[in-house]
C-alpha cells in the first residue's frame, strides 16, 4: 500500500503535457496481437495498468519493448491463449484481450477480470454478443474458457453501449471473413481510434465514432504505428484540481472538443477557459458556485470518469450542485472519503447533492478506486493543512507521473 502525503491550499500554476490516454491505449495494444509483424505506439502513458497490459502481451508470447513513452510490439510469434489469472484479475482492461485472441486463435482463457470497484460491471456484455458471432463459453470457478468452432459473422445490438464490449466485438470481428455489424455501439473518442487502428492495419472499418460500427475481417493485418490520443480524463482532472485550488495552467497535447461537457460545468461553475488549438488553459480564484444538476452519460455526454474529480472541485463552491451518474449508478464509494474533509453531500440511489461549505481541512482518507481516488485528491489539495491518502497506488493505474506534474504546478505532494 502506498500513501499519498499532502498539503493543501495552495493554487496551481504552470504548464504541463497530457499523457496518452489510458483507456485509449489498452485496446490498441490488444489490436497489436492480430498483427503481421511489428507495431510501434506513441505516447503511451507509463502506467501500472500499461505496465500490466505489457505483460499479458508477455506472457501470450509477443516480444514487447518499451523505450521512453513508446512500446513496440512484435506478435509474429504469439501462441498463447491463458491470460494468468494475477494480471487478469488485477486489471478491468484484461478482457479486452478475449477478442483479439478469438479472433487469432479461436480459443481463450481468463480469470474474472478485476481493476476498479464500481458497482456491478459484468461482461454478461461481451459474452452474449460473442454467442451470436458463434462463440462457446464455458465457466470453472473465476475461470472463463471460450471457444469459437464455427466462426461467421452477424448482426449485434448491445443493450448498452458498452465501451469494453464494443471494443472487444470489434477485435474479435478481425477474425471472420463475413460482416460483423454492432447496433447500438459504444460512440466513445477510445472505440473510434480503435477503429482507425484496425483500418490503418489493413481492416475494413466503417462507422466508427457512430452507433453503428460495419466490420469485416478474416484475412492478415499488418503492424502498424500509432499516436494514442491524449486522455482527456488526465486533462478533466488537472482541470478540476485548478478549479478547486484556484490558479491558473495550461494543458497542452489535449483535445478540446473531447471534453465539452465537462469545460461547459467548469465554465458555469466560475472558472475562466481559453482554447486554442491543442491547448486548454483554464483560470480560478477557487470562488465557484454551484452549477445545478451535472449527468455522467455516455458519449457525447458528460463522462462519468470525469463525475468524481468535478463533484470534488465543487465542494467548496457557493449554493448546491447535484451529481447523477447513469453510466454507473453505484460509483460513489469516494463520497463518504470526501466528507472526512468536511464536505457536505448526501447521496440518493444514483445521485449525489453537494452543498458547498467555506472550508475543507486537512484528514487521512482512502483512495477507493482509481478516479474515485483523484476526487479524493482533490479534495486534499483544496484543503487546509495535511493530509494522507491511503491506497494512493490506485491513482497510479491511470495517472503517470502524477506527483511530479503536481509539483510542478506548485502542489506539495510526495509519496511516502
Amino acid at each position: 500500500m502506498q500513501t499519498l502525503v499532502v498539503r493543501g491550499g495552495k493554487p496551481l500554476c504552470g504548464t504541463i503535457c497530457v499523457h496518452g490516454a489510458k483507456n485509449g491505449v489498452l485496446p490498441l495494444l490488444a489490436a497489436t496481437l492480430l498483427g503481421n509483424g511489428p507495431s510501434e505506439l506513441s505516447d503511451c502513458p507509463e502506467i501500472t495498468d500499461v505496465l500490466r497490459a505489457a505483460e499479458i502481451l508477455r506472457c501470450l508470447g509477443c516480444a514487447v519493448c518499451r523505450e521512453g513513452n513508446t512500446i513496440r510490439v512484435d506478435a509474429t510469434k504469439a501462441c498463447g491463449i491463458c491470460i494468468p489469472p494475477e494480471l487478469s484479475g488485477s486489471m478491468r482492461g484484461s478482457v479486452i484481450f478475449l477478442g483479439a485472441l478469438l479472433a487469432r486463435h479461436g480459443c481463450a482463457e481468463l480469470s474474472a477480470p478485476g481493476g476498479c470497484v464500481l458497482g456491478e460491471r459484468p461482461i454478461d456484455f461481451h459474452i452474449r454478443a460473442l454467442e451470436v458471432l458463434g462463440v462457446h463459453t464455458e465457466s470453472e470457478g473465476s475461470v472463463l474458457r471460450f471457444r469459437w468452432p464455427k466462426r461467421h459473422g452477424g448482426v449485434i445490438t448491445l443493450p448498452f453501449p458498452s465501451v469494453g464490449a464494443t471494443e472487444n466485438l470489434m477485435l474479435a470481428a478481425m477474425g471472420v471473413s463475413e460482416p460483423v455489424v454492432i447496433c447500438g455501439a459504444a460512440r466513445e473518442p477510445e472505440v473510434a481510434e480503435l477503429g482507425r487502428f484496425l483500418r490503418a492495419m489493413g481492416a475494413e472499418v466503417e462507422g466508427e465514432g457512430g452507433s453503428v460500427i460495419t466490420l469485416c475481417g478474416g484475412k492478415p493485418l499488418r503492424g502498424t504505428e500509432r499516436r494514442v490520443l491524449p486522455d482527456r480524463i488526465e486533462t478533466a482532472t488537472y482541470l478540476s484540481m485548478t478549479a478547486a485550488c484556484g490558479g491558473d495552467i495550461c494543458l497542452k497535447n489535449t483535445d478540446p472538443e473531447l471534453l465539452r461537457p465537462v469545460l461547459d460545468v467548469l465554465e458555469k461553475a466560475g472558472c475562466m477557459i481559453f482554447c486554442e488549438g491543442s491547448e486548454i488553459r483554464l483560470q480560478s480564484d477557487g470562488d465557484l458556485c454551484g452549477v445545478g444538476l451535472v449527468r455522467a452519460e455516455t458519449y457525447p455526454g458528460f463522462p462519468t470518469d470525469a463525475q468524481a474529480p468535478v463533484s470534488a472541485a465543487l465542494l467548496r463552491a457557493k449554493g448546491c450542485s447535484e451529481i447523477e451518474d447513469t453510466v454507473f449508478p453505484c460509483r460513489f464509494r469516494h463520497i463518504a472519503e470526501l466528507r472526512k474533509f468536511g464536505a457536505n453531500i448526501q447521496t440518493d440511489n444514483a445521485r449525489a447533492v453537494i452543498c458547498g461549505v467555506r472550508a475543507l481541512y486537512g484528514a487521512t482518507a482512502t483512495a477507493t478506486e482509481l478516479r474515485g481516488g483523484a476526487g479524493v485528491l482533490i479534495a486534499a489539495l483544496a484543503a487546509e493543512g495535511e493530509s494522507r491518502i491511503m491506497h494512493a497506488e490506485l491513482l497510479l493505474r491511470g495517472y503517470a507521473a502524477l506527483d511530479t506534474s503536481l509539483q510542478k504546478l506548485g502542489a506539495e505532494v510526495r509519496f511516502a
